[in-house]
């Protein structure tokens, strides 16, 4: 049964496996997809009446999502608006958080703007880019972002870079989550500092960024890299070293092409890849004494 909410449409029980890229995980209470700023500000009006939690879905990367689904409100975010301010040498883009990471970049450095060309490729929206501090080929958001808007308890602040807190992969937003928040805090829309460039020199860069993406990424259902890199090497050096390629559980199996990623060979479970990620992290600790982050977020509850 579906319910309208101001033009919204709320489908409940609906499956997110369809929504990320793993093309893993159980049904939401409660769906329902926004396209500006307000129609966020009332659907998490909405969950708040009703006392649901909510959870801002964006590209559906970076995320499993548990098999028993999410008990709330899930919200996808489509807001795409955006607008390029030019004074002089100070070049600023103002772009909501559901536009596309990727395609982003390469709209911009078609029309001859460079500043995001790190992101060719990068899945996920702009939104999840500012809360998670995306970054890749030598730079991130933490360097490129100006300021974001945020929804706090209905209210719309103004964040600098600077009170983000930026880490590696982290912010001030990232580290709330697992504590008592029902209602998130929501990145409306973010300001990116930009600088003009010769259409054909970005192309060009974007084009090598592509490659390398291409020559190290598995193909299949994934959502990227599964761990964070420890200080002074990387996951997927150490799990390659550790033997894990190939490493199977249920349908759920450690890429043959790139250590640090999972990918799901069809039909696989979230406990799939939860168990999977437990023998990874135990092998690594034996073999080496590196205990492994989690880059990828649990969404919901497991049965």
């Amino acid at each position: 049964m579906n319910r309208e909410l101001h033009n919204l449409t709320l489908l409940e029980n609906e499956p997110l496996a369809r929504y990320t890229s793993w093309r893993i995980g159980g049904p939401a209470r409660y769906f329902a997809t926004a396209t500006s700023a307000d129609d966020l500000r009332d659907l998490l009006q909405w969950a708040a009446g009703e006392s649901l939690p909510v959870f801002i879905l964006g590209g559906g990367t970076n995320i499993l999502v548990a098999d028993g689904g999410y008990p709330g409100l899930v919200i996808r975010n489509r807001a795409t608006q955006h607008r390029i301010e030019e004074h002089g040498a100070d070049i600023r883009l103002w772009i909501e958080s559901g536009a596309p990471t990727a395609g982003t970049a390469r709209r911009l450095s078609a029309q001859g703007y460079g500043g995001l060309v790190w992101a060719e490729g990068l899945p996920g929206t702009i939104g999840g880019a500012v809360f998670g501090n995306a970054g890749c080929y030598g730079d991130d958001m933490a360097h490129d972002l100006i300021r974001a808007w945020v929804l706090r308890d209905g209210n719309v602040e103004e964040w600098s870079a600077a009170q983000f807190e930026y880490g590696y992969r982290t912010s001030a937003l990232k580290r709330l989550i697992g504590q008592d928040q029902a209602i998130p805090d929501v990145i409306l829309a973010a300001e990116i500092r930009l600088h003009r460039d010769d259409p054909a020199r970005l192309a060009a860069e974007m084009a090598a960024i592509a490659e390398s993406r291409k020559s190290k990424t598995p193909s299949g259902s994934s959502c990227g890299s599964v761990f964070k890199n420890p200080e002074g090497t990387t996951s997927g050096k150490l799990l390659d070293q550790a033997g894990l390629k190939g490493t199977q559980v249920g349908n759920a199996i450690v890429s043959e092409k790139h250590a640090n990623y999972i990918v799901n060979l069809g039909g696989a479970t979230a406990s799939d890849v939860l168990r999977l990620t437990d023998v990874m992290r135990e092998r690594v600790l034996a073999t080496f004494g590196v205990e492994l982050e989690l880059e990828v977020q649990v969404v919901g509850e497991q049965v």
